[in-house]
């Protein structure tokens, strides 16, 4: 690739130097473990000047379907991708170590002299070395507990939300009862016959996060109790609020439709205005809430109180920890793992992190009172269309396979007030939560065996909800209890709890 102005204008203004160490760039496969990531290296600003800086080309790799069939596959053959990204929890992360088809991050430093480790934050370069002394892939997003305590500005990415003009006209009711849910529903329904009552998350094999997970943590339901990895699933504040969902449903108040429609499908409707309440998380609807507020302002949707226990608790949503969100490796079968290692390096510095933040002085932004603001049209693409934006300028975090918020967060842009609301709504309510994220990737039997129970209750939850009567909801939920017990419950809860001590330990949380 040939250099690129911006990329010069760059390392002058930043005072980084080049490490590019001949004229010709070594391209690189970069498989990214998400079939919805679609973009191409090389045509925006930040490529062009990362290229331009360290000597190296893009190729990105994404599946096609389902994420897990494609890299299965692919480790079957007798070459890996250069450089893989996957999620931190995704099974496939142990068996790229066990398998020694990965290289331990922390030798190919010492052997290239990179400075890689420098670029780490300590804590989490200790988190994730094994056993074995060394470090094989290094996260994104990653927060420590220690972010929490001193800092006020985290968010949880879970949000309730409602549609602001429905909920004005219903009175803005309190929702976080059952009493005041249901009939908030009802009253928006009856006004406005063409929206959908209740939005969720998509179902798949594991269920709905709108009707688990995320419904549990606005409760306030516990991870643990006594030490012990608690049941959440069968919470009785939990379960109550699932009966309620059940008789909406029985009232014709909770759509077949949502039991069918995957993401592409709920951000079309979305983006039309078409639901009144959805438990969700607000980073998926930006571009949804950006074309509203231009739109129509009025069909915005707020973040309110949702649903509460029956004392009233505050929620308690979870923040990113120190597991972040994906991991990335260098294969050993890496044409360049010198070039490679310089990359993940540039990337995770602090100059790299103002790049995929921010992009190129004159270009993308200019500095006002000694912040980095982006300039006026580039901000304005930003905020209404951010495909585009992306394709054009490659800033904001486009490359986010390495971001470091720790760094770049004092960076990123003030997002429009409809998505500011959405944040720091959350504020009060985040809390670390790491300690409570189990993964059994590192144990292909126990990992069977999880991903059996996650799927039985996939298929339950969808049961109970549809349940044509109080009485078949009682039995369904005890023939659950005791297909899942049959199934060796007790066995993932036993695991679950050494995980969860474990990791308290290692944060100094216990």
């Amino acid at each position: 690739m040939k250099k690129s102005l911006v990329a010069i204008v760059l390392i002058l203004m930043v005072g980084c130097t080049s490490i590019v160490e001949d004229d010709e760039n070594v391209t690189l496969d970069w498989y990214i473990n998400y079939s919805w990531f679609k973009h191409q290296w090389g045509y925006d600003v930040v490529s062009q000047a990362i290229s331009d800086i360290v000597g190296v080309d893009i190729q990105f790799v994404t599946p096609i379907g389902e994420e897990s069939n494609k890299l299965s596959t692919i480790l079957q053959t007798n070459n890996l991708p250069d450089i893989i990204t996957l999620g931190w929890d995704d099974i496939y992360v142990s068996d790229l170590i066990k398998s020694d088809r990965v290289y331990a991050l922390n030798e190919l430093d010492e052997l290239y002299n990179v400075g890689f480790k420098e670029e780490c934050t300590q804590q989490t370069y200790e988190w994730y070395t094994q056993n074995d002394g060394n470090i094989y892939g290094y996260p994104n997003s990653s927060y420590l507990p220690s972010d929490y305590e001193f800092r006020d500005d985290i968010g949880s990415n879970q949000v309730f939300i409602v549609r602001k003009d429905i909920y004005k006209a219903i009175g803005e009711p309190d929702m976080s009862t059952m009493e005041g849910f249901k009939s908030a529903v009802k009253a928006a329904a009856s006004l406005y016959n063409d929206i959908i009552p209740v939005g969720s998350t998509a179902f798949n094999s594991y269920g709905s996060y709108s009707f688990d997970v995320y419904l549990q943590n606005f409760l306030a339901v516990p991870f643990e109790k006594d030490g012990v990895y608690y049941d959440r699933n069968t919470d009785n504040e939990y379960i109550a609020w699932l009966k309620m969902f059940n008789e909406l449903f029985r009232e014709g108040y909770l759509y077949p439709e949502i039991f069918t429609d995957q993401k592409v499908q709920f951000e079309e409707k979305f983006a039309q205005g078409k639901y009144f309440c959805v438990l969700y998380q607000r980073t998926d609807i930006t571009d949804q809430q950006k074309t509203l507020a231009i739109t129509d302002p009025e069909k915005i949707y707020i973040a309110i109180d949702g649903p509460k226990n029956s004392n009233g608790d505050d929620h308690v949503l979870p923040g990113v920890g120190i597991n972040g969100w994906t991991l990335t490796f260098i294969s050993k079968d890496c044409a360049d793992p010198k070039k490679a290692l310089e990359l993940m390096t540039y990337m995770l510095s602090e100059q790299g992190q103002f790049l995929t933040v921010m992009g190129v002085e004159g270009v993308t932004f200019e500095w006002v009172d000694n912040r980095a603001v982006f300039k006026p049209s580039v901000s304005y693409l930003l905020n209404t269309n951010r495909e585009l934006f992306d394709q054009i300028y490659g800033a904001n975090y486009t490359y986010w396979m390495l971001q470091n918020n720790r760094v770049g967060d004092k960076w990123i842009q003030q997002d429009v007030e409809s998505l500011q609301q959405l944040a720091q709504w959350t504020y009060p309510y985040t809390h670390y939560m790491a300690q409570y994220d189990i993964s059994f990737a590192h144990d292909a039997q126990l990992s069977k065996l999880n991903n059996k129970i996650k799927t039985l209750w996939g298929d339950y939850l969808i049961q109970l909800l549809l349940a044509s009567s109080a009485k078949e909801f009682t039995q369904l939920l005890a023939q659950y209890i005791n297909d899942r017990d049959l199934l060796g419950y007790d066995i993932i809860i036993e695991e679950s709890t050494h995980i969860m001590n474990e990791a308290k330990y290692k944060l100094g949380l216990d």
